[in-house]
């Protein structure tokens, strides 16, 4: 018996590792394109989407919020990175990164937990210069 349990213990945490892995959406500019603007949906007050961009060093990040429901927008450098956003008061709708490290960077997009609660679709905009 325990063994099975076991079994069935692994087995579901194999298959909540493949799904966290396959919930990452890649964000791609079209050709000879600075910016792309991303939207999604969120259906309950404490769902995530995350995101992952790859830029090259030194280069300039924007992201920010630019759609109708407030969305707190959190940002994790490459690994190896000494990247950490600066987490003011407000939604973190809006971030600057003046020099970037060389690697991916996840975006995890969620409503902002500072106003009401809703559920429908946000859109962020990420320019890369």
């Amino acid at each position: 018996m325990k063994k099975t349990i076991l079994i069935a213990m692994a087995t579901l945490t194999l298959l909540a590792g493949a799904t966290a892995v396959s919930s990452q959406t890649r964000i791609r500019f079209a050709r000879g394109a600075r910016h792309a603007t991303v939207t999604g949906t969120l259906t309950s007050y404490k769902q995530e989407r995350v995101y992952l961009i790859h830029v090259a060093a030194g280069q300039k990040m924007t992201v920010e919020d630019v759609g109708n429901h407030a969305v707190s927008i959190y940002i994790e450098g490459p690994r190896g990175s000494d990247y950490v956003q600066d987490l003011a008061a407000d939604c973190h709708g809006h971030t600057d990164i003046d020099s970037t490290s060389a690697g991916d960077y996840k975006i995890t997009v969620q409503e902002c937990q500072k106003v009401d609660r809703w559920r429908g679709t946000f859109k962020f905009k990420v320019t890369v210069r």
